[in-house]
């Protein structure tokens, strides 16, 4: 599996902007990007620290996936992304290695990125996006 950097974190948080004061005033970054992800039921805001983003999940309703984990686990870090040249093949690479798929097949993010999910369950507890930046080909 060829991955080139962490893309981003995730947070999971109630508000985006009652999020914004602690990442802009507190630790000096600026937020570049909010955006919906309407079929994934989220808000999205971005920063960016070093080659590293930092992505603010909101949910924008009950039935998300982000909405459920505030519901289970409360506030906090929700995934881990990281960055690669071919998602389909990184995916194809993890299946024949066991690990339990969450998309079988790329799908559209936020930012226009490729991603897809691994479960938890075969990644030590640790929620995985995969992510590939189609305007880098």
């Amino acid at each position: 599996m060829n991955l080139t950097h962490i893309e981003h974190l995730g947070i999971a948080v109630k508000s985006i902007e009652e999020s914004l004061p602690y990442y802009e005033q507190v630790l000096g970054l600026k937020c570049y990007s909010v955006e919906e992800v309407a079929d994934q039921k989220v808000k999205t805001a971005f920063f960016k620290i070093g080659q590293t983003k930092i992505e603010l999940l909101e949910p924008t309703s009950e039935e998300s996936t982000i909405a459920k984990f505030i519901e289970k686990r409360g506030e906090g870090i929700h995934h881990i992304a990281f960055a690669t040249d071919n998602v389909a093949d990184a995916l194809a690479e993890a299946e024949s290695k066991g690990v339990r798929l969450i998309d079988k097949a790329p799908r559209k993010g936020a930012e226009g990125l490729n991603i897809a999910f691994l479960h938890p369950k075969s990644t030590c507890s640790v929620l995985t996006e995969l992510c590939e930046d189609p305007n880098k080909k």
